[in-house]
This record gives structure tokens, C-alpha cells and sequence, in this order.
């Protein structure tokens, strides 16, 4: 029986606060470019030892570093002049002895590596030219043998917690939290694309709550080949505009909405690039710099500072406590009576990762409900979801769960 705690929270729900911050940072953006780059490893390199080896193996790639590029974006097409550099290390088992041929295969590990890592790209920066404009540079090391072992001593089918480490989640999202989420994820759409092409991927949505009034400020990348003129440009911003008023209108009804789209554009000094994203001109990124698990930046919620990206999804508890605590928190917060819900889970290394050290869950309560009836059902879901973690380490692998 794993050590659960459920206790009631006394303090003022976010939602009712009078000032509240929320960043997404979108997936154009440098450090959630690293971001998906080292989680498109880790899957990658799942689907590769299941299929050489019939399991997955020892591997952490949460270490993607990239250098911005140089380009010159001019109204109507630009270039790029230096390419953008990205570095993938971290650590990945790379031989294996085959016992009964008595011999080490080699695997093809950095390959493998570098190839998800354009595919990503490809998929997520439609502007620009993986074969000409970055440069891919994999420096994975062989993993820890201490850490090794220890993800290979398992306990039936749960695994042993390779760190002492926590994880933190909490639900359900305030009104500017999912404003902010849904504005990027809508900005970045595939419809919002084909209908506005100049939107690059690069968008960072920062909103600030005060009493009734949220204020989105937006940062958009916006491609230089789709608009002639500035005149276009600032066409392209007021277009947009319109569209988060709208996205804002059915989300935050109750509320009074103010967007700012670039606030920097003064005059002919605006937000134009060759390629959709701020790496094409100097800004750098890094893994874990950026969203939590749960696709936010929260400065007024209980937050991990640990990199979930790129992380194996076997045993790494930096990854697994995260995106765990934030499932448990959701259905918890579903629960009558409950306003919202904090879940809190701390592993001991060496430990199954189904019996953390804690797993603390704060409540706050509805008016005219008690923690005691509560209690038993938050404690059935936290109990269910430690031992569902091998059902959830299956959906990370076929990326069905996010960590960005």
C-alpha cells in the first residue's frame, strides 16, 4: 500500500485571486523546440530497442541545446545566412551482448536520434529547410552504469525509481490558463495556418489576470514570404487579432479581454522572419526552459523544475511523477465538493515507482463538504493511478500524453 496523504488546503482558490500570471511558450519557440526534439528521441529510441531487442533499454536525452541561426527577412522572401545549430546529448544504451551468439551488437542509437530529430522538425517548422538551414549535431555518452543497473533490476513489471525526485500537478485549470493554452494551440492550428499562412510557429502567449480583466500578450513570429508590404503585415496582426477576441469570447465570457499582438513593432522594425521562429536570429534554447508536463508556465501554482522532455518514460520519476500527478489531480478535482485539487509525489531511488516515498494530495473544499468524505475517494484514484503507471508509460511512448 503506497503512503497517501489527504489533507484539506485553506487558502483562496487561484481562479478568485486578484492577480494571476500564465505563460505557454508555443511550439515554435526555441526552448520548446529543444523540448520536442529530445521527447521525439526518446520515442523514437522506445520503438528502436523493442524492435532490435524486444525491451526498451537505458535512456535519457533531456539534454538539447540549441544555437540560434543568422538570417536576413525582408518583405516578400528573405534567407537565411547562418544555419541554426542543435546539439543532442544526454545518455542511451548504444551496445548490448546478445548471450547466446556471445557477442555486443551495436545500435544504431545516434542515427536514430538524428533522424527523429528532423523528422520533428519537419513536421512542426513548415518554413524551414531542414537539409540546408540546421545543423544536427548528436553527442549522446553511454549511460551511467550504477543507473543502468538499476533500470535494468526490476520488480515484476514495475520498474525501480532511477532518482529521488518529485512530481507536482494540480487541476482543473483557472479561465486564464486555458485562455492561454488554447490561444497558442489555436494560433498553431492547421486551419488557422492554411487561412492565415504569415502566422509562423513561434508564439508565445502571456496572459495577466487582474479582478475581472485578462490581458494576453502575444508574441508572433510572422514569415516575411507571405506578405509584400508592412502594410500586410500589420494586416496579418489585426486579422489575427480579431480571431483571439473571438477565442476569447467563448472562454473567458465572464471576463473583459484586451490582446496585444508585438509589442515591440515600431514603424518598419517588426516581428518579421524567414522562417517562423525566433532560432533563426540568435535566440538560443534548452530543454526544460519552458511548459511544464501540463503546457504551462504557472508562477502562482506549485510547479517542477525538472526537464520532463526527453527523460525515459520507464522509470525516470521526473518524468513519470509529473505527468502522473497531473492526471491524479484531474479526476480528484472532479469529485463533488472539490475546488481544487494539488497532488505532490516524492519516489526514493532504488524504490517500485508505484510505492512512492509520499503521495500528498491538497484539497480545497466546496462550501459545506468535509475533507473525511472526500478522502477515501481521492485516495481510491491515486491508488488506482500508481498502479496503472505501466498503462501510462505506453501512452507517453505512442506520444498520446504531452510534456510540453
Amino acid at each position: 500500500m503506497a503512503n497517501i496523504v489527504v489533507k484539506k488546503l485553506n487558502t483562496t482558490p487561484v481562479e478568485e485571486r486578484d492577480i494571476e500570471i500564465v505563460e505557454r511558450k508555443g511550439l515554435g519557440h526555441p526552448d520548446s523546440i529543444c523540448d520536442g526534439i529530445a521527447e521525439s528521441v526518446s520515442t523514437a529510441l522506445c520503438k528502436m530497442y523493442r524492435e532490435k531487442v524486444g525491451t526498451i533499454l537505458h535512456h535519457n536525452t533531456d539534454q538539447v541545446e540549441l544555437v540560434g541561426g543568422h538570417a536576413y527577412p525582408k518583405f516578400g522572401g528573405g534567407h537565411m545566412v547562418n544555419p541554426i545549430y542543435i546539439l543532442i546529448s544526454g545518455r542511451a544504451t548504444m551496445e548490448i551482448l546478445d548471450k547466446e551468439k556471445g557477442e555486443i551488437v551495436k545500435l544504431p542509437t545516434g542515427t536514430v536520434a538524428v533522424e527523429a530529430a528532423r523528422a520533428y522538425l519537419r513536421k512542426t517548422l513548415r518554413n524551414l529547410n531542414i537539409d540546408r538551414d540546421v545543423i544536427i549535431d548528436c553527442r549522446m555518452g553511454q549511460g551511467s552504469t550504477d543507473l543502468v543497473e538499476v533500470f535494468e533490476r526490476r520488480k515484476s513489471e514495475i520498474p525501480l525509481a532511477n532518482d529521488t525526485s518529485f512530481g507536482v500537478g494540480y487541476a482543473p485549470l483557472s479561465t486564464t490558463e486555458k485562455l492561454v493554452l488554447e490561444t497558442e494551440k489555436f494560433l498553431n492550428s492547421k486551419e488557422l495556418k492554411e487561412e492565415i499562412p504569415a502566422v509562423g510557429e513561434d508564439i508565445k502567449v502571456m496572459g495577466l489576470r487582474e479582478g475581472k480583466k485578462i490581458t494576453l500578450t502575444i508574441a508572433m513570429a510572422v514569415v516575411d514570404k507571405y506578405v509584400n508590404s508592412l502594410e500586410e503585415y500589420y494586416e496579418v496582426k489585426r486579422k489575427v487579432k480579431e480571431k483571439v477576441e473571438k477565442l476569447a469570447k467563448e472562454i473567458a465570457k465572464d471576463y473583459q479581454v484586451e490582446v496585444f499582438i508585438n509589442t515591440a513593432d515600431c514603424g518598419e522594425s517588426v516581428y518579421l522572419t524567414v522562417t517562423g521562429t525566433s532560432a533563426e536570429m540568435g535566440d538560443d534554447g534548452s530543454v526544460g526552459r519552458g511548459n511544464r508536463v501540463n503546457g504551462l508556465i504557472t508562477p502562482f501554482r506549485p510547479m517542477s523544475m525538472e526537464a520532463a522532455s526527453g527523460k525515459n518514460p520507464v522509470n525516470h520519476v521526473g518524468k513519470i511523477y509529473n505527468i502522473l500527478a497531473h492526471i491524479i489531480a484531474r479526476e480528484v478535482a472532479e469529485i463533488e465538493g472539490v475546488k481544487e485539487c494539488y497532488v505532490r509525489i516524492l519516489s526514493q531511488i532504488g524504490r517500485p515507482i508505484n510505492e512512492p516515498k509520499i503521495l500528498d494530495i491538497e484539497i480545497i473544499t466546496e462550501e459545506g463538504y468535509s475533507i473525511e468524505e472526500i478522502e477515501p475517494r481521492a485516495k481510491d484514484i491515486a491508488e488506482k493511478w500508481l498502479n496503472k503507471i505501466p498503462e501510462v508509460m505506453e501512452k507517453v511512448i505512442k506520444g498520446e500524453i504531452k510534456t510540453f
